[in-house]
């Protein structure tokens, strides 16, 4: 089953910026979704698996719109909400 994040050999994506970027976070929100994401994999809170299948069951749409930790903020929110450590919508902005 191809998903949105399965591009190869797809056209019409553009080059691809192969130049080294030094710097891991571009914002400390980045850090801070790193960190959390490590800290729930600690405890288990969900598995690595899980978190990818969530990354890469986004909506297209918002996958292509997304930065790389703005996904990684989806999967985590849907897999908290999925796992009923919290409520739905409580990440969602106001």
């Amino acid at each position: 089953m191809a998903r949105i994040n399965d591009v190869g050999g797809m056209t019409g994506f553009g080059v691809i910026d192969t130049t080294d970027d030094a710097e891991p976070f571009h914002a400390d929100w980045e850090a801070r979704v790193f960190a959390l994401q490590r800290a729930l994999l600690v405890k288990k809170i969900f598995n690595l698996d899980e978190f990818r299948d969530a990354v890469e069951t986004m909506p297209p749409q918002e996958y292509l719109a997304a930065s790389y930790y703005e996904r990684w903020f989806h999967a985590i929110r849907t897999l908290l909400e999925r796992k009923g450590v919290m409520g739905e919508g409580a990440l969602d902005d106001d």
